[in-house]
């Protein structure tokens, strides 16, 4: 494991994205412990997309256009959904009784999800382990799941980190109505736009 490998995850986990943006919204909305399922949830989601890449299946999205097409698909369609969500009933930004809020299991899943059907993650692992593997290791795969196990670590410390952040502010947002509807209308143009930007992105 090379410093190099450390702060290269480190910048591509900090920048914002779907499961940042996820995380922020249930510390916002629902306190740190919804925070940290969220960050869970987003960091299972780059289970499978690591596995496709290990394993070479991310190489059929590439050769494929189809099938990339139809994960990408879904994934836009999903994001739109959590940006309807969000600008309807507020989404993970509604702020609701603990009887009401939304299960652990319903924040995970949806995080898995969020990240599940991005097509493009597992591109990125694809092209992106190899290039910290020696060259020299008896066991490439092995070498591989470290390092990926190294990234989902990373991820969930950085976003739990995200949540507490989020979570830490839920005080002053929630007891200003006007700044949570401008934090709803931000979320919902956030996953709007993220959404967009996958539907026209190329491989």
């Amino acid at each position: 494991m090379t410093p190099d490998y450390l702060l290269t995850s480190l910048i591509v986990i900090l920048l914002p994205g779907t499961g940042v943006l996820y995380t922020l919204a249930f510390g916002l909305g629902r306190g740190w412990r919804a925070s940290v399922w969220a960050a869970l949830g987003c960091t299972l989601g780059i289970v499978p997309h690591i596995a496709a890449s290990i394993v070479g299946l991310a190489a059929l999205l590439h050769a494929s256009a189809l099938a990339f097409q139809i994960v990408k698909y879904l994934g836009v369609a999903y994001l739109f959904y959590m940006a309807w969500g969000v600008w309807r009933d507020g989404g993970a930004l509604q702020v609701s009784a603990p009887s009401a809020s939304t299960s652990p299991a319903r924040i995970v899943a949806n995080g898995v999800l969020l990240n599940l059907l991005n097509p493009k993650l597992s591109l990125f692992f694809l092209a992106f382990l190899p290039q910290f593997v020696p060259a020299n290791a008896p066991d490439v795969t092995s070498s591989m799941l470290g390092l990926a196990g190294t990234f989902m670590l990373l991820t969930f410390v950085v976003f739990v980190g995200y949540g507490a952040f989020a979570s830490a502010t839920r005080r002053y947002v929630i007891s200003s109505p006007r700044v949570l509807l401008w934090l709803r209308c931000g979320f919902a143009g956030a996953f709007g736009a993220l959404g967009l930007r996958l539907a026209l992105s190329d491989r």
